[in-house]
């Protein structure tokens, strides 16, 4: 099955020789390195290129990307995992490692299934692709979407998803795709943000998943952030770096009505 683009020439440029250069825009001269897991937001790029774009100038492509993200849609089941199959994009195509997506299935098929209608529509993975394509190297992915799920059951996803990395000896990068506080004035989004991102840097899946609730913080990919978390520490994860934060305001000029931006690297 061939995944076509959903949201080209919506929320990146449609052409390959202008998302190309808008993409380009973005990546900033930086040391690459080896990263377990990141933090990436997904707003059309104009907005949240600059951050995603910091945070894959510091990636060391690997094998495999495993994304993580949101579903927006409503889309399909609770956890879905697109098996097989390519995914296109206007400056590239991408293969799914079936081999890695199988196991990942296997270690929790009683809570993962394997569900492409979630994907269809999606923009929160098909947003991180122009970034990884830019790399110009081959590189395979594994998409999963998340809806509705307990903390229990984001540990027993991440649990999943590095027993996997680990039976395959894959290089893997997993990326968790997400916006931060959506529609808030800009001071308080920093301020909601700034106590989500405290527990990431500190790889606090816990605290992260309990203060998105118990503050009403709008971020829309905690449960993908949670899971990226459980999967890195079992991974043998050690530190987070803060890459990037900005919002929406820093290009709409509306600070009353703001979408937070971070881009977080675990390593």
């Amino acid at each position: 099955m061939t995944r076509k683009p959903a949201v080209a020439g919506q929320f990146y440029h449609g052409t390959p020789e202008g998302l190309r250069g808008q993409v380009a825009q973005f990546m900033v001269e930086a040391a690459r390195e080896r990263v377990i897991g990141a933090v990436c937001p997904h707003a059309g790029l104009i907005y949240s290129g600059a951050v995603a774009g910091a945070v894959y100038s510091r990636i060391e492509t690997p094998e495999t990307f495993i994304l993580l993200g949101p579903n927006h849609t409503g889309l399909g089941e609770k956890i879905s995992l697109m098996h097989s199959g390519v995914w296109e994009i206007p400056t590239g195509s991408f293969s799914i490692d079936e081999r890695l997506a199988h196991r990942i299935y296997m270690a929790a098929s009683a809570l993962i299934s394997k569900d492409a209608r979630a994907h269809m529509f999606e923009h929160s993975l098909e947003v991180q692709l122009p970034f990884i394509a830019y790399s110009g190297t081959e590189v395979k992915i594994v998409p999963i979407t998340f809806m509705h799920v307990s903390l229990d059951e984001c540990e027993a996803a991440g649990r999943a998803i590095a027993g996997a990395v680990s039976e395959t000896g894959r290089r893997v990068t997993i990326i968790a795709s997400s916006d931060m506080s959506h529609y808030v004035p800009e001071q308080e989004a920093k301020y909601l943000d700034g106590l989500a991102i405290e527990h990431i840097l500190s790889l606090d899946p816990v605290g992260l998943y309990r203060t998105v609730l118990s503050r009403s913080i709008s971020m829309c990919g905690y449960l993908p952030v949670t899971t990226m978390l459980y999967a890195a520490l079992e991974l043998g994860a050690a530190s987070a770096e803060l890459i990037r934060y900005a919002t929406s305001a820093d290009v709409s000029g509306d600070y009353d009505h703001v979408v937070g931006y971070a881009g977080i690297i675990v390593k």
